[in-house]
C-alpha cells in the first residue's frame, strides 16, 4: 500500500474487545451494502456507546429531553482498518457538521474545513447576509433595486459554492488525486463530499491505513423524513457518494 503523509494516527480507535483476525473479510466490503459485515458491528457498538456517554459537545438527536433546539438526526460511519503497524482499529465519521462544527474528538476531519476563522466561505456568507439585510430593508419599496440585489445575491452564491467545491480533492490507494469538480464534470450536487464514507477513506489513505470494512447508521430522530430510522444501517448514497467512491475505491479488491 502506498504511503502518503506521516500523520500521527491519533484518531485510530483501539477496539475494546479482541478482534479475531480470521473473522476479517477477504475483500473490502462495499459501502453500498445495507447489511454490515459482522466485524463492523463491534465498531458500531463502540461508537454508539461513545455517543451515549460523551460530554465534549451537545447535539439534539431527539432521543432525550436534556437537549434544546431543533431535533437533527445524523448519519455516522465506521471504517475498520489496519494501520502501518498491522494493528486493527476503527475510524469514526459523521456526515456534514455535528453540533455546528466540523471537528470533534474521535472523528476524522472533513475533506476540507471551510469553517476556519477568516475563511473565504465565512467572508462570503457575511456578504450574503449583508445583501439579504439590504433586500429586507427596502421592503419592496424599490422593486427594480430589489431584483438587481437578488441577481447579485444569486451570482455571489453560485461563485461561492463553486469555489468551495474546488477545494475538495479526493485520494485513492494509489495516491492519485481528483477534485470534486472533475468527478462531477463541474456540476456537483450540494453537500457532495460531506458524507461519512469519503471522509473515512480519505483519512485512511492519508495515514497509510488499509480499509477492511465499512458501515453507516442513522442516529437520532428525523422530523423531516420517515426514511431515516434511529439505529438502522444504510448504504452510501448514489447521488453524492457513488461518483466519488468510484474514484476513491480504485485499486481496492
Amino acid at each position: 500500500m502506498t504511503s502518503f503523509n506521516n500523520k500521527e494516527d491519533n484518531l485510530f480507535e483501539q477496539p475494546n474487545i479482541k478482534v479475531d483476525i480470521n473473522s476479517l473479510p477477504d475483500k473490502f466490503t462495499s459501502p453500498f451494502n445495507i447489511e454490515p459485515h459482522p466485524v463492523c458491528l463491534a465498531a458500531v457498538k463502540q461508537l454508539q456507546q461513545h455517543l451515549t456517554i460523551q460530554s465534549d459537545w451537545e447535539h439534539n438527536f431527539g432521543l432525550t429531553n436534556k437537549n434544546t433546539g431543533p431535533v437533527i438526526g445524523k448519519m455516522f460511519g465506521v471504517l475498520v482498518v489496519k494501520n502501518s503497524n498491522n494493528l486493527i482499529g476503527y475510524l469514526y465519521a459523521f456526515s456534514g457538521k455535528l453540533a455546528g462544527e466540523n471537528l470533534h474528538p474521535k472523528f476524522v476531519p472533513p475533506i476540507y474545513d471551510a469553517l476556519t476563522k477568516g475563511s473565504f466561505l465565512n467572508i462570503g456568507m457575511q456578504k450574503l447576509t449583508s445583501i439579504n439585510k439590504k433586500i429586507e430593508a427596502l421592503n419592496e419599496k424599490e422593486p427594480g433595486v430589489i431584483e438587481k440585489l437578488k441577481e447579485i445575491r444569486k451570482s455571489h452564491s453560485i461563485k461561492l459554492q463553486e469555489k468551495l467545491f474546488d477545494h475538495y480533492h479526493f485520494l485513492n490507494i494509489y495516491g492519485e488525486e481528483m477534485s470534486l469538480m472533475a468527478i462531477f464534470h463541474n456540476k456537483p450536487p450540494s453537500g457532495a463530499g460531506e458524507c461519512t464514507a469519503p471522509k473515512l477513506l480519505q483519512y485512511a489513505f492519508q495515514n497509510n491505513m488499509q480499509p477492511i470494512a465499512i458501515a453507516e447508521f442513522w442516529w437520532g430522530l428525523s422530523p423531516k423524513s420517515n426514511q431515516w430510522k434511529h439505529g438502522k444501517f444504510y448504504p452510501a448514497c448514489n447521488e453524492k457518494c457513488r461518483p466519488i467512491l468510484a474514484f476513491m475505491l480504485k485499486g481496492l479488491s
